[in-house]
């Protein structure tokens, strides 16, 4: 096995991953997610379950990359083309990219101000931010250098 792709499997592996865990946060653990976002003092608030019910969405659709970065492992021969892993890996990084960038504005707000918003810069939530920033990159990174190659 080559290097290249060697680090596209492990890339694609902390895909699958990443947005594995995202799945059962956010989709099978709905309410605990939403802690994370809703202040304690609100989360008798009717909206609490709204928020809940909503978190589940993103689960769905990280189980949708999920997935995909899966398929796209066990099946490496159907996209033998550098070209083509490349555009995988870019549209893995514009996922990385959406979910940290929406943070973005939040974090450089300074977070959670009293009832409102989260905090990105502390927590489970910088955590959350820093690791889809590092995909984003490793990502984008490997989409480049397959695009080159």
């Amino acid at each position: 096995m080559s290097t290249i792709s060697l680090i596209t499997n492990i890339i694609f592996t902390l895909n699958v991953l990443w947005f594995g865990v995202a799945f059962r946060y956010f989709s099978l653990t709905p309410d605990t997610a939403a802690r994370l976002l809703v202040p304690k003092s609100a989360r008798e608030s009717p909206l609490f379950s709204t928020v809940s019910a909503s978190v589940r969405f993103l689960g769905g659709m990280n189980f949708a990359f999920a997935a995909f970065a899966l398929l796209l492992l066990l099946n490496r021969g159907l996209f033998p083309e550098a070209k083509q892993v490349a555009l995988f890996a870019a549209v893995f990084s514009i996922a990385h990219a959406s979910q940290f960038a929406f943070n973005v504005p939040v974090a450089l707000g300074g977070g959670r101000k009293g009832e409102s918003l989260w905090p990105v810069l502390t927590g489970p939530m910088f955590f959350i931010f820093a690791t889809d920033f590092t995909l984003m990159i490793a990502n984008g990174v490997l989409a480049a250098f397959l695009l080159v190659a």
